[in-house]
């Protein structure tokens, strides 16, 4: 097993960060002094500003914890059960309440098979992450769509209000995705504890490593607790960098876990188990990912506060704002100049999701869009 010890100061993400902090010094609160910034040379490559991806992962030590793993890519197997050891510790619940997936996505799949055994409804807010609502509606459940409120923020009464006989499961994502809202914690937690005393709730926390705001907690606390009805999901392919590796993880009451794990269809390759086994302890990373993240979202925002554009205060790693153009439209124009933004998410069709880039990029995307639109 490779050695996971922590015990370096490398630097870890070259000259583009300096680029970044030196465009950044030209920003005043959260305001950009347009007329101080210098032109900003249009990229070679397109910018992905489109998927929600960590533009840095995965780290350098992930990497070659993977390079290290090469020599171990013809057994099966790997360090799977060390892998759940570490994400139970880390979140203060038994190995028993751990699966591992190849990405959140499997879960999220493996959860609508497990919804649709029988025939009843899944309650979900409109609009959200649809992969889990998806794959149950292809198996025969009903789909039931709360939309947001006029804040779209996920209404909690509104869903329960929702709620049927026939409901198998509720869906919440938290922060939400496309719009990056989050949903209160006490009126949270005590919206799953009535709920999942007769039907499974399940909650799709992808984005928490960048939450900064004390309104919010995960509901990690009730699968320590015990509660029988209740899945959280999670993901490395945000904050560690990992989209393409394809690790996610599940943590649920271990009758739960051992439902989901007969209806899985994949695995996690070696290189990817030993990739996270690092990740997670890597928090040097982690909090550099956050930091960037976060001055990519205050130029952005920035952005909006100057130009009167109306956005919902981001709390993950994209951001979504009201251009008054169709989104099409406006992602046709970002394209030719090498900037690839979201897709169109309805029923908000000229809202943009725009994912954080790095700094220097975001900046770039800032200059792009004044010079197009004002």
């Amino acid at each position: 097993m490779l050695n996971p010890v922590m015990n370096r100061r490398r630097l870890l993400w070259g000259g583009a960060s300096l680029a970044g902090a030196a465009l950044l010094k030209e920003m005043s609160g959260t305001r950009l002094i347009s007329s101080a910034v210098a032109e900003i040379t249009a990229p070679m490559e397109p910018i992905r500003m489109s998927s929600n991806e960590n533009p840095y992962g995965p780290s350098q030590l992930a990497i070659e914890a993977m390079q290290g793993a090469f020599s171990k890519s013809n057994l099966y197997g790997g360090i799977g059960n060390q892998l759940v050891d570490l994400l139970a510790r880390i979140e203060g619940v038994a190995p028993e309440n751990v699966t591992i997936s190849a990405g959140s996505g499997e879960l999220l799949q493996a959860a609508g098979v497990l919804a649709a055994w029988e025939p009843g409804s899944i309650v979900s807010p409109y609009p959200t992450f649809g992969q889990l609502v998806r794959a149950a509606e292809v198996l025969g459940s009903e789909i039931i769509n709360v939309p947001v409120d006029e804040k779209m923020h996920i209404d909690l009464d509104a869903m329960y209000a929702a709620i049927r006989p026939d409901t198998r499961m509720i869906y919440l994502c938290n922060p939400n995705n496309p719009i990056p809202s989050i949903i209160e914690k006490k009126a949270l937690e005590d919206f799953v504890r009535t709920v999942a005393r007769d039907r499974l709730v399940f909650i799709d926390e992808a984005y928490y490593e960048y939450v900064d705001n004390p309104e919010f907690s995960s509901m990690m606390p009730l699968v320590a607790e015990g509660l029988n009805n209740v899945i959280i999901a999670r993901t490395a392919s945000k904050i560690h960098g990992f989209a393409g590796l394809r690790v996610g993880m599940g943590y649920a009451h271990p009758d739960l876990i051992a439902k989901l794990n007969k209806v899985k269809t994949g695995s996690i390759s070696v290189l990817s188990q030993y990739a996270a086994y690092v990740a997670y302890q890597d928090m040097e990373f982690q909090d550099f990912s956050r930091a960037r993240n976060k001055e990519g979202l205050a130029i952005v925002e920035g952005m909006c506060d100057e130009l009167g554009l109306r956005y919902i205060k981001s709390n993950a790693n994209f951001a979504f704002f009201e251009t008054g153009i169709d989104s099409e439209t406006f992602r046709a124009a970002m394209r030719e100049h090498n900037i690839m933004v979201g897709r169109t998410f309805d029923p908000y069709p000229t809202w943009a999701r725009v994912s954080m880039a790095k700094p220097e990029e975001m900046a770039y995307f800032v200059q792009t869009y004044k010079k197009l639109y004002t």
